[in-house]
């Protein structure tokens, strides 16, 4: 089954930390050639000390930026944080918002995504808005629940047009990680419920510019199975991007 809109496919590499800034240079360079193809976007999140180093390196090439976080505020007195303004002046266009990372350790909420994804336009970054269940709530049948209350509350206030713009991230929690990794069909089900609210926060043309992406141990020996269904419009890649053949192969999928 194609894809319904010709969304143009999004690869994007999550560092977490891990690279020094030698190190980005090196897979940077590593992943150039494959990053070249016009059809797919490639976008890189490196730690935050990589940022500018990376930034110099992706220069001529069609690599984009990103921030793995950010602060809702835009200054202030929060030791440690990072604001949306900041990562647009080391050179980032992307920032990914809410990882389950972040939510899980780190006290995220659906209000605090919110708040992020805000923080972000106001200073015209491309979030990508992460969302997902746990184990305890896919085997307790709540997976759509969960990810349907993820949607809303993050998106919460915004107009139609805004939520158009927006890139969304499904990586269910059980999968990142452990090598686990939701099945097609598994994954497909929950990127149509996600396009099928969609339709409802921007409207059925909007919904089909909404490019929606899957994270949780993607590999190179399964993105092409992902790719192949219908509403899966790319992939947030942890692990596996810092590995410059295997995150080559992903962003070479078939």
């Amino acid at each position: 089954m194609k894809k319904s809109a010709p969304r143009r496919a999004l690869i994007a590499g999550n560092w977490k930390m891990h690279a020094t800034r030698a190190e980005a240079v090196a897979l940077i360079d590593s992943i150039k050639e494959a990053a070249g193809a016009r059809d797919r976007e490639v976008v890189i999140a490196p730690p935050y000390t990589a940022l500018e180093t990376a930034a110099r390196a992706i220069e001529g090439t069609a690599i984009g930026l990103a921030g793995q976080n950010l602060h809702w505020e835009p200054k202030g007195a929060f030791t440690g944080e990072i604001s949306g303004e900041m990562l647009k002046d080391a050179g980032c266009t992307y920032v990914i918002v809410g990882h389950s990372e972040r939510r899980q350790y780190f006290g995220e909420t659906n209000e605090t995504v919110r708040q992020k994804i805000e923080a972000a336009l106001r200073v015209a970054l491309k979030p990508i808005m992460c969302i997902g269940e746990t184990l305890r709530e896919r085997e307790g049948g709540n997976t759509l629940p969960v990810i349907e209350r993820q949607v809303r509350d993050g998106l919460a206030g915004f107009g139609r047009d805004v939520v158009r713009g927006l890139t969304i991230a499904y990586e269910p929690v059980w999968a990142i990680g452990t090598g686990k990794t939701a099945t097609q069909e598994q994954a497909q089900e929950v990127h149509a419920a996600i396009r099928t609210l969609l339709k409802e926060l921007a409207g059925d043309t909007g919904s089909e510019a909404v490019r929606v992406l899957y994270g949780g141990s993607v590999k190179a020996d399964n993105i092409d199975t992902l790719m192949a269904q219908p509403d899966i419009d790319g992939a947030l890649v942890g692990g596996a991007s810092l590995d410059a053949a295997a995150f080559s192969r992903i962003i070479g999928f078939r």
